[in-house]
C-alpha cells in the first residue's frame, strides 16, 4: 500500500539527523563515497540509521544521498546506482522493522541543467533509475534533498515519477539572498511550492542552511504558498573550524531543540535535523514534538 503522507503528517512527525558525520565517526574518509559502505561495511550504514530510530524517529532517511550515475562517476562507479540505492534502502528498512517509515534519499547531479552540461533526459532517466531501486529495497516514499536549481529538482521529479509510484518530497536549500529566503541560484519557497504542486509532489520542504531560526521563516513561507505538508531539516549552525582545520557545527542538542515549537508552529508537519545533528539532536527533538503532540 502507497504511503498517504497527508495523513500521516496529520500530527507532527519527527525526522533524522545527519548521515555522512555520523558515518565519518565510524571511520569512513572524507572524500569517500558513503554509497560504496551500502555493500562494503553494512553494519556501519545499517547502526547509524538504528540510532536514530532508538532516539525516537518516526521516518529514516537511507545512505543513498549520492547514489546517482553522475555523483558516482567521480568514484568509478557510474553503473552500480541501482545496486547502491537498492541496498541502501534495504538497510534502513531492517533497521526500521515497524518502528520508522523509510524515505529514500536522493540529492542533486553536480550538474547545472541551466549550463546545459548534459541533456536533461539523462538526468531525468538518472533519477528514474534510482527511484526503480529504491522501490525494490523497500522505501515508503522518496526525497529529493539539499536542491539549488529549481529546474534541476523539476527534472528529478519526473524521473521519480517515471520510476515509482511512491511519494515525494521536494526538499531545497535556502540560504542565500538579502533576507536568506532564497537558495544559491535564486528559487524562493513560493516557486518550489508552485512546482512541486504542478509536478505532482506530495510535500515540500528545506534542509541544510544555516541553521534551525532561519528556517522558521522558511516554513512559514512555505506553509503560506501550499497546503501540502511542510518538511524541515536545518543545520546544527553554521559548521566553524576548530585548531587543526577539522570542521564542526557549534549548535548542540538542547539549543537546536528549543527551535521546534517556533518551526511546527510556522507550518512544519515533519522535523529533524541535517548537517551536524546527531542521534542525541533527534531525541531532544523527539522530547519537544512528544509534548506538542501531547
Amino acid at each position: 500500500m502507497i504511503l498517504d503522507l497527508i495523513s500521516f503528517a496529520a500530527k507532527a512527525r519527527v525526522l533524522d539527523g545527519a548521515w555522512g558525520t555520523q558515518l565519518q565517526l565510524a571511520g569512513l574518509e572524507a572524500g569517500a563515497a558513503p554509497e560504496l559502505w551500502n555493500v562494503e561495511n553494512p553494519a556501519a550504514v545499517e547502526a547509524v540509521a538504528a540510532g536514530y530510530v532508538e532516539a525516537g524517529s518516526e521516518v529514516i532517511l537511507t545512505n543513498t544521498f549520492g547514489a546517482n550515475r553522475f555523483v558516482l562517476a567521480r568514484h568509478g562507479a557510474a553503473g552500480r546506482a541501482a545496486e547502491l540505492t537498492e541496498a541502501g534502502v534495504a538497510l534502513s528498512r531492517r533497521a526500521a522493522g515497524t518502528q520508522a517509515k523509510v524515505f529514500a534519499s536522493m540529492g542533486p547531479t553536480g550538474k547545472i541543467v541551466m549550463m546545459e552540461e548534459v541533456p536533461n533526459g539523462e538526468i531525468v532517466a538518472a533519477y528514474e533509475e534510482i527511484a526503480r531501486a529504491a522501490e525494490a529495497g523497500g522505501a515508503d516514499a522518496i526525497v529529493l534533498e539539499t536542491f539549488n536549481e529549481l529546474a534541476e529538482i523539476e527534472l528529478a521529479v519526473e524521473g521519480v515519477r517515471k520510476g515509482c509510484p511512491l511519494p515525494i518530497v521536494c526538499s531545497m536549500t535556502f540560504d542565500s539572498g538579502p533576507h536568506k529566503t532564497a537558495t544559491t541560484m535564486g528559487t524562493q519557497p513560493a516557486d518550489l511550492a508552485g512546482m512541486a504542486a504542478a509536478a505532482g509532489a506530495a510535500a515540500v520542504g528545506a534542509n541544510c542552511g544555516i541553521g534551525p531560526e532561519n528556517y522558521v521563516r522558511i516554513a512559514e513561507l512555505l506553509r503560506a504558498a501550499t497546503d501540502m505538508p511542510v518538511w524541515i531539516k536545518a543545520n546544527a549552525g553554521l559548521p566553524q573550524l576548530a585548531p587543526g582545520g577539522k570542521t564542526f557545527f557549534p549548535m548542540g542538542p538542547q539549543e537546536f531543540a528549543r527551535y521546534v515549537p517556533a518551526i511546527i508552529s510556522a507550518g512544519a508537519n515533519f522535523i529533524g535535523g541535517c548537517c551536524g545533528t546527531t542521534p542525541e539532536h533527534i531525541r531532544m527533538v523527539r522530547a519537544a514534538v512528544d509534548k506538542i503532540n501531547s
